[in-house]
């Protein structure tokens, strides 16, 4: 397992080709467990337009990506994970059904062409990279492919699931994707549209009247109003179904008593600390939140606060306890030593294991033989860069000729550094050549060059995180509780929290059921879970998340469909009021036959815009005006040249205008010409692609119901 565990997380080289025929495998069957495990109960957790989702699909797809992050995932990034592997599984049904229609196929020699390619999966590239050249070995994968075609059961359904049919779907979207982008046209009737249109100018005269002209107050939108808006717009305002919630948090954080009492505890060990000879045994049994670390470091890596306090501490002396983020600590400096930033060496290394596999090369006797040969030669005159090219063992290394430097913290990383070599490295007797024995075998190894010596410190803390004690979790607890109790429905809600002084927190967006976050509390699945199954007006027991207890409220069950007034009028209030202040406007300045009589009715003044030939149809915003599409297309409106325009209800006002005049621009180059056409098909591929999958999911029935399992 642990050469699996090599390939999956350095993505190291198989040497022997039968150990990488058989890694594949184990690879693939590792890979599959958990669809076997799971396959035996598989609920279907969803649906896409028909086709079943069923949860040991979503749980592999979960895993896969899981491992993408080395199996490590916690709190919010759990569910975030689980959110991608549903829209990737929903992404692949969608496509599919496309694919089908359309025809497209994998063919056999497709597959070959790819997986003896770069665009290889990163599973094969990961198992048949060549460890000397960094490359991966096609002849190698190919061999075993001859051997993969031949396997059944589990195992081929493994190879189907983690290589051949991600690279299926790679090629398929590819190939969608591409024709769709080839499908873009550009018309000769619509180039030479866009080309009058950046080439004619408009002149008008115009009034503005600004919305703000009518006091908002005296403007009432009622929930009728609300309500006839967003019908007007029933896609756009179209919602889930969902949950309003409010909540109560009772905080657990550590309290000032709580502080005082770690800050105690610190101080009664600091005597105890001094006084014990031997500081890592002291740090293990008094529960350090910092572990001992027996390096030494410069005074540029230690505690930015400190730093200078904690350099000076004489050996054997403890400072503190001092405040350290949420941790009192105590400081006991153990030694000082000049070391250098960095140490710059090469060596020649004659290995007696393989570092991957872990196979014996050579036994250690004719190793040391060897090297002691090495060094013999090197004394006598010998070329280094000879004799490394000719025996080194290390692959890494030989790019440069077996020169390496490390800086400080890494030689002293006795868990990925061999210790031997990195005492040697770091010795203070002034040695610059010696032969070395480490666990990889017998190294012969030259320092070039230290690197800014200066005083480095080896320093024990001893810490202690500041963390609630069990009065003030407890004290927490029984308010959470009680108001749990005490209060029966959300109405009577508002009154308790006022007579108690606490604050109620409303949530003002929709909680769908597979959401994880419901306001800033960031692993609230329990609580929304409850949500679902609770009635309207229903207060729930108190949850633990976080650093509190919350008590929460469903204040509405939102069926599918349009919302209700009162949870949609904090986004459309704005918007309806504006169409009332605009028709206000309108109604005023109707009978008005010039713009004089127009800006006169609101106090406003006649102005121009486009003397300076920039207002073209293609125009985005109106020099000195802003962005206003409409009144741009009414400067284009021949009937607004003989008399003035309709009033136009813009962005930020209504408008009336009159076109003064309308001319050309000078043409453009043949060179302009054509890179515009260039720019305006490229635009038009980028349109293609940018949303069509956007629109095949709108377009599809999608049923999620991964609550039943989440």
């Amino acid at each position: 397992m642990q050469i699996i565990q090599n390939i999956r997380e350095k993505g190291a080289a198989i040497v022997i080709v039968i150990i990488a025929l058989s890694l594949i495998g184990f690879i693939l069957m590792d890979a599959n467990l958990g669809s076997r495990n799971s396959a035996s109960a598989s609920p279907t957790i969803g649906k896409v337009n028909g086709v079943k989702i069923e949860a040991a699909e979503y749980n592999d797809k979960v895993k896969q990506i899981e491992d993408q992050y080395g199996g490590r995932v916690s709190g919010p990034q759990v569910y975030q994970i689980r959110q991608s592997a549903w829209d990737q599984i929903v992404a692949e049904k969608v496509l599919e059904e496309e694919f089908e229609k359309l025809g497209f196929v994998f063919t056999p020699r497709e597959l070959s062409t790819t997986m003896f390619s770069d665009d290889a999966p990163y599973t094969l590239k990961q198992a048949f990279t060549d460890k000397a050249s960094g490359q991966y070995d096609i002849a190698k994968a190919q061999q075993w492919w001859q051997t993969a075609k031949k396997s059944k059961g589990e195992q081929r359904q493994a190879i189907e699931q983690q290589i051949v049919e991600p690279m299926r779907l790679q090629a398929l979207y590819t190939r969608y994707s591409g024709m769709l982008a080839a499908g873009g046209y550009y018309p000769a009737w619509l180039k030479e549209k866009e080309t009058a249109e950046t080439k004619t100018f408009a002149n008008i005269s115009f009034v503005h009247i600004p919305y703000n002209i009518i006091p908002d107050s005296s403007i009432q939108v009622s929930d009728d109003d609300i309500m006839d808006y967003v019908k007007s717009r029933k896609n756009e305002y179209k919602q889930e179904a969902g949950r309003y919630i409010s909540y109560i948090t009772f905080s657990t954080s550590p309290t000032g008593a709580d502080s005082t009492r770690t800050l105690e505890s610190v101080m009664e060990l600091k005597d105890a600390f001094a006084a014990d000879t031997n500081a890592k045994a002291f740090v293990a049994r008094n529960i350090s939140a910092r572990e001992f670390d027996d390096v030494y470091v410069p005074k540029s890596k230690l505690s930015t606060m400190f730093r200078d306090t904690l350099a000076s501490i004489v050996k054997g002396n403890v400072y503190g306890p001092y405040l350290d983020a949420n941790e009192y600590v105590l400081a006991k400096k153990i030694d000082t030593k000049i070391l250098p930033d960095s140490v710059k060496c090469r060596h020649i290394l004659i290995g007696t294991m393989d570092r991957q596999t872990g196979e014996q090369l050579i036994d250690d006797s004719t190793a040391k033989k060897r090297i002691d040969s090495v060094e013999l030669a090197i004394k006598t005159g010998a070329s280094f860069d000879a004799l490394e090219a000719q025996y080194s063992t290390d692959q890494a290394a030989h790019a440069d000729k077996g020169v390496m430097t490390f800086d400080i913290a890494t030689i002293q990383n006795k868990q990925g550094f061999a210790p031997e070599f990195g005492e040697f490295l770091l010795n203070e007797k002034g040695e610059t050549k010696k032969t070395v024995k480490t666990n990889f075998g017998w190294h012969y190894i030259e320092i070039l060059e230290k690197k800014n010596p200066s005083p480095a410190y080896k320093i024990a803390y001893l810490a202690k995180e500041i963390i609630a004690g069990d009065e003030t979790v407890n004290t927490a607890s029984a308010k959470a509780t009680k108001l749990a109790g005490e209060v029966k429905n959300y109405k009577a809600l508002d009154a308790y929290v006022a007579k108690n002084g606490y604050q109620k927190i409303d949530i003002p967006t929709l909680v769908k059921e597979n959401d994880f976050q419901v306001g800033s509390l960031q692993d609230a699945r329990q609580l929304i879970k409850w949500a679902f199954d609770a009635k309207e007006g229903e207060i729930s027991e108190p949850f633990n998340i976080g650093e509190s207890f919350v008590v929460a409220a469903v204040n509405k069950v939102q069926d599918e469909g349009l919302p209700e007034a009162k949870t949609i009028r904090p986004q459309v209030e704005y918007l309806v009021r504006t169409q009332k202040k605009a028709a206000q406007i309108k109604a005023k300045i109707k009978s008005a036959s010039t713009l004089e009589a127009v800006a006169t009715a609101y106090g406003q003044q006649v102005s121009t815009a486009g003397a300076d030939s920039t207002l073209t149809f293609s125009s985005q915003i109106i020099t000195g005006v802003g962005q206003e599409p409409k009144v741009i297309g009414a400067a284009f409106n021949k009937q607004n040249q003989a008399k003035i325009s309709q009033p136009i209800s813009g962005n930020s006002g209504v408008f009336v205008i009159k076109v003064n005049n309308t001319g050309n621009l000078q043409p453009d180059s043949a060179e302009e010409i054509a890179k515009k056409e260039t720019d305006r098909a490229r635009a038009l591929a980028q349109q293609l692609n940018a949303g069509w999958f956007e629109a095949l999911k709108k377009l599809s029935v999608i049923k999620d119901d991964r609550s039943k399992i989440n």
